[in-house]
């Protein structure tokens, strides 16, 4: 990392504090848990609520993150464990931990500034860089292995699916065409060949800006570990436990959405004519109906705000 990278890190700003801390609600003594540490400025403050008798588990794929937030808890106090593994583990590395049931847990999910900020990370096209996009640096498909490495129906449906994008079979079928002459090496490499072939997009939003989050999608298998993390996560919440999700875009916002709605609800038998039969209760109550956005003040003054929804619920 480049001197100037680590002081872009330390001034990196957690995305709605106030806010998550208000619905997680936590208390001295509890058993908390922050699936996404990122430089710690949210599990920081978990850590301070808890107090001594508590305990805080952090969890983040991002060795570099690890590095810098463990300074940051530190200052705060020892009672934590951060956990160098995706919160798709969840339960089991809990297990190994000797925790069944947890108080609070809050997830953050996409990317921090760091990511951003460090153009060899290859997450952004404003900054040339590998085309890697792994939040864990050391393991896994890198973004160009999976430009190389898929078929133009795969890549069509990573486009279509997890960027939302219409035009994604004339991308995808460019793409192979341009695999038979040449490698695709650069972020802004990249980005220029999403604008030959797609344009350069909307005033504000570069039509680049949907295939970036596609591939990052697919390289970290996000909405996969959004599944088994957030299920796992509320199969640990203990009685009046709270869960709180930071999601930035669409498609995390509705699994979290339809997910939360779903177990708000009791699940009654189809078969029933009076419609009395209970298959099962349901086990959560939500704290927002609608996502909490982040102030025009916080949006001014940080930017990743600007896309950020949080839902909160506890348990039954």
């Amino acid at each position: 990392m480049h001197k100037n990278d680590s002081s872009e890190v330390l001034e990196h700003k957690s995305v709605m504090l106030r806010e998550c801390l208000d619905y997680l609600d936590v208390k001295e003594g509890e058993i908390v848990v922050d699936c996404t540490l990122g430089l710690g400025g949210h599990s920081s403050e978990m850590l301070r609520l808890v107090g001594p008798k508590g305990k805080l588990f952090s969890f983040d794929l991002d060795e570099r993150n690890i590095a810098v937030a463990i300074p940051n808890l530190d200052a705060v106090g020892n009672n934590y464990k951060v956990i160098h593994d995706s919160f798709s583990s969840l339960k089991n590395r809990l297990k190994r931990e000797g925790v069944s049931r947890v108080d609070a847990i809050l997830f953050d999910l996409g990317l921090s500034s760091p990511h951003i900020d460090d153009a060899a990370r290859g997450f952004s096209f404003q900054k040339d860089g590998p085309l890697d996009m792994r939040f864990d640096a050391t393991q896994g498909e890198t973004a160009a292995d999976i430009l190389h490495g898929r078929t133009e129906s795969e890549l069509a449906d990573i486009f279509y699916y997890f960027g939302e994008e219409r035009r994604s079979r004339r991308l995808a079928k460019a793409i192979i065409e341009f695999r038979k002459k040449a490698r695709f090496e650069s972020t802004l490499q990249l980005r220029d060949f999403i604008t030959e072939v797609l344009g350069k997009g909307k005033p504000g939003k570069h039509s680049a800006t949907c295939i970036f989050q596609a591939l990052r999608i697919a390289v970290n298998k996000e909405l996969e570990a959004l599944e088994l993390g957030l299920n796992q996560a509320l199969e640990l919440l203990a009685h009046d436990g709270r869960v709180v999700v930071l999601s930035y875009h669409s498609l995390e916002d509705r699994f979290v959405k339809q997910t939360f709605k779903q177990l708000a609800t009791d699940l009654r038998d189809p078969n029933d004519p009076f419609g009395r039969r209970v298959l099962r209760p349901k086990s959560l109550s939500l704290l927002n109906k609608k996502p909490i956005t982040a102030s025009p003040e916080e949006i001014a003054d940080n930017s990743r705000a600007r896309s950020a929804k949080l839902r909160a619920a506890k348990k039954l």
